[in-house]
């Protein structure tokens, strides 16, 4: 029996699992949680690193003292610049903040939007760290910084001290050939872009240095400990820890944002998969992820912080009370972006369209569930279409498998069945990796086979006619 420790960042909190891997077992608990909350300053919305850096260290801590190796997942896009010695130039910028707004235009005048989604494969999202460098292009900060380090792998660089760019972080920076698996140079040099500030690509399963004697005097572990690399965006190792053991699937990942899409031996470069909005993530062993991004439980979690923090459960049966389908939003509008007065803007939309507006708690709460499960129903029929992938079953992973009116809504939308497993999905397959590389674990199946004997999973019927979905698609499109 071997022991892990998976460092797992969320937009909302973070924490870090305990893994303990076997021949025929594996299990995470839970070491340390800590919240993750944005800070707004005068210059505008950003991440908290050291406050996240001492939840990790905390966690660490908490998880010892005898580990076989540490690995780091988060969130995409967004990362620290460090000067000439190694030392952070102020807070990392959060994806939310202002700053990229009309700064896409600009790029597209000079690659132009078609040519930008052939050489790179991602959709259009106004946080890609492309756009993001572009904004920051006059910047003091950007101007000083010797090193780019995405946010995993800058608490990596914290921990060891050594420096490294993972490989499906990296892809989501719209900097990355999904063909080549390499950094896309032409697209970088002609936005006037250095790569020169990104650190060698490494990829999943790769030693990442052993932590510092500091970290260990901090933290109580007993040394030395080894960090490995893991697919270091957590949607990778989320779907990585997808237990599906046959091909046809599509999955979602669910959580502050809904990831819906399939796994791919090759991207899908096409004018229509870029006007569908699709992207092409780089996963584990040479696949891609072929996914939409949907606002996802960001709609409900900040309709929930506008109401007090009420007790989810009674929101979830009110909104179970209410009718299906009576209103419905676009899950994946970009107006839904920023925070703040969600229950208005819901409203709002519902009332521009000419749908029935909802007014209590239930009714937003089921409004949002309609409109996840609707956005998850046109994600998997357009990705199933596009890249020509039958899909039988529907793999929920994360936080939503939790949300049992979801996953059947979402079953009855799609009109395929759902299996709603692992809760953990980012943690497992972050363990999954580390153990992989000490020789516990074969290969991306085999992985897979271990989880569906060893993690619980409900599997949901689809109900009732599609035509009702069809209809409320309908009414979406001609707004």
């Amino acid at each position: 029996m071997k022991v892990y420790a998976a460092v797992d960042l969320g937009a909302s909190s973070g924490r870090v699992m305990v893994g303990r891997v076997g021949p025929d077992s594996l299990e995470v608990t839970e070491a340390h949680r800590f919240p993750n909350r944005p800070v707004r300053t005068p210059e505008g919305l950003r991440w908290d690193i050291l406050a996240l850096y001492a939840g990790v260290l905390d966690g660490l801590r908490a998880a010892g003292p005898a580990l076989d190796s540490v690995g780091i997942d988060s969130w995409a896009v967004d990362y620290g610049l460090l000067d000439a010695d190694g030392a952070l130039l102020g807070n990392p910028v959060h994806y939310r903040d202002a700053r990229t707004e009309g700064v896409a235009e600009k790029v597209w005048a000079t690659v132009p939007a078609g040519e930008l989604y052939a050489s790179t494969g991602l959709q259009y999202a106004p946080f890609n760290t492309l756009y993001q460098l572009t904004a920051a292009r006059e910047s003091a900060q950007l101007a000083a910084a010797e090193r780019l380090l995405l946010i995993p792998d800058l608490l990596s660089y914290w921990l060891t001290g050594e420096q490294g760019t993972e490989l499906t972080n990296a892809s989501t920076t719209q900097l990355v050939d999904p063909r080549t698996r390499e950094w896309s140079y032409d697209i970088a040099s002609r936005l006037g872009i250095d790569l020169g500030l990104f650190a060698p690509l490494r990829q999943p399963g790769d030693p990442a240095g052993v932590l510092r004697a500091e970290v260990l005097e901090e933290t109580g572990l007993r040394g030395p400990v080894p960090v490995t690399v893991v697919g270091s965006h957590d949607t990778a190792s989320a779907v990585a820890a997808v237990p599906a053991v046959e091909e046809r699937f599509a999955y979602i990942c669910t959580g502050t944002w809904s990831l819906v899409g399939l796994e791919l031996d090759a991207p899908v470069l096409t004018e229509a998969s870029r006007a569908a909005n699709f992207t092409n993530e780089l996963g584990l062993d040479g696949t891609v992820r072929y996914l939409r991004n949907i606002m996802g439980l960001w709609l409900l979690q900040e309709c929930v912080r506008a109401w007090g923090d009420p007790e989810l459960g009674e929101l979830l049966r009110e909104a179970a009370r209410v009718p299906a389908l009576r209103s419905v939003v676009d899950a994946g509008d970009a107006g839904f972006l920023a925070p703040g007065r969600m229950p208005e803007r819901i409203a709002d939309a519902c009332r521009a369209s000419g749908q029935s507006v909802p007014e209590s708690r239930g009714e937003i709460t089921r409004c949002i569930l309609d409109s996840l499960a609707l956005a998850h129903r046109r994600a998997v029929g357009e990705a199933r279409e596009l890249a020509g992938h039958p899909v039988d079953v529907v793999h929920i992973v994360g936080g939503g498998t939790r949300n049992a009116l979801l996953c059947q809504l979402t079953a009855d939308a799609c009109g395929l069945p759902v299996v709603a497993g692992p809760t953990e999905a980012a943690a497992l397959g972050n363990v999954l990796v580390q153990a992989r590389a000490h020789g516990l674990v074969g290969d991306l199946a085999g992985m897979r086979r271990l989880l569906a004997r060893t993690q619980p999973s409900t599997r949901y019927e689809p109900q009732g006619d599609t035509a009702r979905w069809q209809a409320a698609e309908a009414r979406l499109a001609a707004r």
